[in-house]
């Protein structure tokens, strides 16, 4: 799928500073891959009404692969106040011209270049008129009496809808009778109707207009949103990217679509004839019903089950898969944000090259000493079973790259440090994403006064950031974790059956958006989400899977195979659902006749639906009758089909233990991983975000020698091991990845951390020069005590934002211990050290240690420690200062709460080196 000419390789070999001659030219040794420009992390950039000019998106893409970025995604948005003369049009020759320089220029530093099919979001812009708008259903109600005619016109009452079109008029009788009185209504929308007996209630349902407009729309991308359930409007849309491109492929790698924000999108004017088409019953004859605000009728849930459905099949028909045979047509591959769409999400992510997830806001971890301040957090707790949909949707697709839109509103703006990102993005990387991408980075001109141009949404990832000098820290560990998560398949034993039709069988409104912020609605409820918990918790793994997905699922040798490039299954696990389609049901049975094994947590108990109810149950409970319900004094039924079997077991984690699928018992210790599969090497990447430091022996399923390689520093040793238990020292916030290999590959001992001794604080006094930054570069300062620089007398300090440089000495009696580890103990915010004059490296994150044996020596050593702080004190100081340094058109700029933002009442931040930095050595 993927050419030379999307991922032109960048052989660039992650640092092996750590790692001695020996370890790197032993035969069959473990090493880490090579990076690629796509195991980097990728950001989303903006630009800002498009004003930008090849001078200088040369130097800040320089600077972009300077700091490891693998590539940028291109979204253009609304633009600063005062710059109006630099705007591009979007897609103007001028905009073609200036993504052609970036594409070239890009590439030829190493990084690909992704694009927004559109500005802002969601899609839409000049090209769609009111016609090919996004359209809501509206209907009216009237009462009518025998003999009477109706004294009202039949039009829409609802102000600005002047394109709306009348769709079906059905009028309701007081016995239950029905009739279509469409054609009975003239031109003027006169009724040219009148009941014979009773009082008739009348119904009109009118194809109206959303009046969404793109939101965030760039110069030259403003308009209406698009009608996404509707290929035709489809069609004229992409037409004027097809046309401004000359129909040739751009260099573009992946179109990117954002999130599914179409709000009050719940028709489309062809949507009565593909109802009946899929359906197989008109559903204009149902127009009472389909706004009834009844939510605990049952056949009104049927009836907006059909429309969910059938809504989930125009979306992923008519935009999703549209959308990715266009972009194949320019050698461009897709990335979609699936969630809040109304459909299968599955299957919509399974429709594009790069299914993508993301996180918005912030997790709770409980890693000591990392900041979690209420006031700088949103209340939401990313939940990463939600991003298992789109993981799963690449793994059992054969697909190779999983995205997420990573840090949004992680914290208040300005104050989110390296470490914070660190647990969250290794959170994702445990669901199975393996290719960050920030939310994000600002195109800036050199000429904009600091802080430069921001998007009111982002963790800011740009050089303008006082934290860029170190992004190399957090860059170059997220490269060498997705240079191994990027590799092979998943490794996953369990295929779980996702019931969508549970969640769409709601009496309760018209479409149903699945977001990511309504997953207490729609996902935690369910017996599949509190299934999945328990399993991941006890050290199952797993995919889910669709109805479309089960569909085209084979056995092979009594495994599951959901694609030719996936991995196999092992067991396909039904949680207790109480729909399913007669379809579905047979398709999991023949999988079972074909030698797979199938766990039911509990047997499905009714069809979804309207049509055909009856025939359709039937067929159910004439499928369901194979299966004999004998109890077992385990509780725990087997009924052999086939060359396979069906297994009925509440305790579900009972019945795999009964078939001799094995958890990974290394959860028990606190720790969570994620496999992969390269070759016949089986690749564990183990996190630990427990509150202790982890020192034990782990039970790992794979055969084979352990290979220990540490994401964070680049170390790389054989693990120490006792029949399949792997012996792994992983300190809280740390994170590991064991290569399991039946070839014993011949790298050298690793070296745990054993017998630590007294540790020694580094007393003597420090030098502090600040080297940039602002406002006010403050004094240079000597410190007989290691505090927070804001702490000091001199008057630049609480407003400064940038780098300080500490320098020290200490002495080394005798350099005798196997190890010694550096502990710089509290770091606001980030520190690079070196020691003799050796780079040691960026510690970025906690716990701020590293191994420093290689660099001392007996006697005097010197240490140099430069550190940079986050941009909030510097914008604190703008503000109260009254400052301008946030005038952009649209939006302006909100917090976190998404009020005015206002910084003058912020507490100065802690900056600086605090300590107490002190040497462990370990005998």
């Amino acid at each position: 799928m993927y050419t030379k000419r999307f991922f032109s390789l960048l052989f660039i070999g992650i640092s092996f500073y750590h790692i001695s001659n020996a370890q790197v030219q032993a035969k069959k040794a473990v090493t880490w891959p090579k990076v690629e420009s796509q195991m980097k992390p990728w950001t989303r950039w903006w630009w800002m009404g498009n004003a930008v000019d090849e001078k200088n998106l040369n130097i800040v893409l320089q600077k972009y692969a300077a700091a490891g970025l693998g590539g940028v995604e291109i979204t253009p948005i609304y633009g600063a106040v005062g710059y109006e003369k630099q705007y591009l049009s979007f897609l103007s020759p001028q905009w073609i011209d200036a993504l052609n320089y970036t594409v070239k220029r890009a590439n030829a530093l190493g990084m690909g270049v992704d694009m927004n099919t559109g500005t802002g979001w969601p899609f839409g812009g000049p090209q769609i008129k009111p016609e090919n708008a996004a359209t809501k259903l509206i209907i009216q109600d009237y009462k009518l009496n025998a003999g009477d005619k109706l004294t009202e016109a039949i039009k829409v009452k609802e102000a600005k809808q002047d394109f709306a079109r009348l769709q079906a008029v059905t009028a309701y009788g007081p016995n239950g009778e029905t009739e279509d009185l469409t054609a009975s209504v003239k031109q003027d929308g006169s009724l040219s109707w009148s009941p014979k007996s009773g009082v008739w209630q009348i119904y009109a349902a009118f194809a109206g207009k959303t009046r969404q407009m793109v939101k965030r729309a760039a110069p030259g991308g403003e308009g209406f949103t698009l009608d996404h359930l509707d290929k035709p409007s489809v069609d004229v849309y992409l037409k004027r990217f097809t046309d401004s491109f000359r129909n040739k492929p751009q260099g573009v790698r992946s179109f990117f679509n954002d999130s599914y924000e179409v709000y009050g999108a719940t028709w489309t004017p062809s949507f009565f004839a593909q109802f009946k088409k899929h359906r197989g019953y008109d559903l204009s004859k149902h127009l009472k019903d389909l706004v009834s605000k009844d939510s605990t009728d049952g056949n009104i849930a049927r009836l907006k089950s059909d429309y969910r459905e059938t809504m989930d099949e125009l979306l992923l028909d008519n935009f999703t898969n549209n959308w990715t045979n266009w972009a194949h047509g320019l050698k461009s591959l897709t990335k979609n944000q699936s969630h809040g769409s109304p459909g299968n999400l599955l299957d919509l992510y399974g429709a594009v090259d790069i299914p993508e997830t993301e996180t918005f806001g912030s997790s709770a971890f409980d890693i000591p000493g990392l900041r979690r301040d209420p006031a700088d957090i949103r209340n939401v707790d990313p939940d990463p079973m939600m991003s298992k949909f789109a993981s799963s949707a690449a793994h059992t697709g054969g697909k190779k790259l999983v995205s997420s839109e990573t840090f949004t509103w992680l914290t208040e703006h300005f104050k989110t440090s390296y470490s914070q990102c660190k647990p969250e993005a290794e959170q994702l990387f445990l669901s199975g994403v393996n290719h960050i991408f920030y939310h994000g980075t600002t195109n800036s001109p050199e000429n904009v006064p600091w802080p430069g141009w921001l998007f009111y949404a982002s963790v800011e990832m740009n050089p303008n950031n006082s934290l860029w000098p170190h992004a190399q820290g957090l860059n170059q560990y997220i490269a060498r974790c997705q240079s191994i998560l990027q590799a092979g398949n998943a490794d996953n034993e369990l295929l779980i059956y996702w019931p969508v039709y549970d969640v769409w069988n709601k009496a309760k409104g018209l479409d149903m958006a699945l977001k990511v912020h309504d997953v207490d609605d729609w996902l935690h409820p369910t017996a599949f989400y509190k299934l999945s918990k328990d399993l991941a918790k006890s050290g199952y793994s797993f995919d889910f899977a669709s109805d479309r997905l089960l569909a085209k699922t084979k056995a092979q040798n009594r495994a599951i195979l959901t694609a030719a490039s996936a991995s196999p299954y092992k067991v396909l696990v039904v949680p207790s659902c109480n729909l399913m389609n007669p379809e579905t049901l047979d398709n999991i049975l023949q999988l079972a006749n074909s030698g797979s094994t199938v766990i039911f947590q509990s047997l499905p108990q009714d069809v979804p639906g309207l049509n055909n109810l009856e025939a359709r149950r039937k067929k159910l409970k004439s499928s369901l009758s194979i299966l004999k319900n004998i109890n077992s004094q385990n509780g725990i039924n087997i009924n052999e089909i086939g060359k396979g079997k069906v297994i009925i077991a509440a305790d579900v984690q009972a019945a795999l233990v009964q078939n001799s699928i094995k958890r990974e018992a290394l959860t028990d210790s606190g720790l969570q991983f994620i496999r992969r599969k390269i070759n016949n090497d089986t690749y564990y990447y183990l996190v630990n975000h427990s509150s202790k430091n982890i020192d034990t022996q782990i039970p790992v399923n794979a055969d084979g020698k352990a290979v220990i390689l540490d994401p964070q520093s680049g170390l790389i040793g054989s693990a120490a091991m006792q029949g399949k238990n792997v012996r792994v020292q992983i300190k809280s916030g740390e994170a590991l990845f064991l290569n399991i290999s039946k070839n014993q590959p011949q790298n050298i001992a690793w070296q745990y951390l054993d017998k630590p001794s007294q540790p020694f604080a580094l007393t003597e006094p420090w030098l502090l020069h600040f080297t940039a930054g602002g406002p006010e570069l403050p004094g240079d300062q000597k410190l007989d005590q290691l505090v927070s620089w804001t702490a000091l007398e001199d008057p630049n300090v609480a407003a400064f934002s940038g780098t300080g440089v500490y320098t020290s000495q200490f002495n080394l009696k005798a350099k005798t211990a196997k190890e010694y580890v550096l502990n710089l103990h509290q770091v606001d915010e980030s520190a690079r050290v070196w020691i003799n004059g050796q780079e040691v490296g960026i510690l970025w994150s906690i716990p701020f240690q590293a191994r420093i044996g290689k660099y001392l020596k007996q006697g005097n050593n010197t240490i140099k420690i430069e550190v940079v702080n986050l941009m909030a004190n510097r914008i604190r100081d703008m503000d109260i200062k009254k400052i301008e340094w946030r005038k952009y058109h649209e939006i302006n700029f909100v917090n976190i709460n998404y009020k005015d933002f206002d910084a003058a009442k912020w507490s100065v931040m802690p900056s600086g080196l605090v300590g107490p930095v002190t040497i462990t050595p370990y005998l």
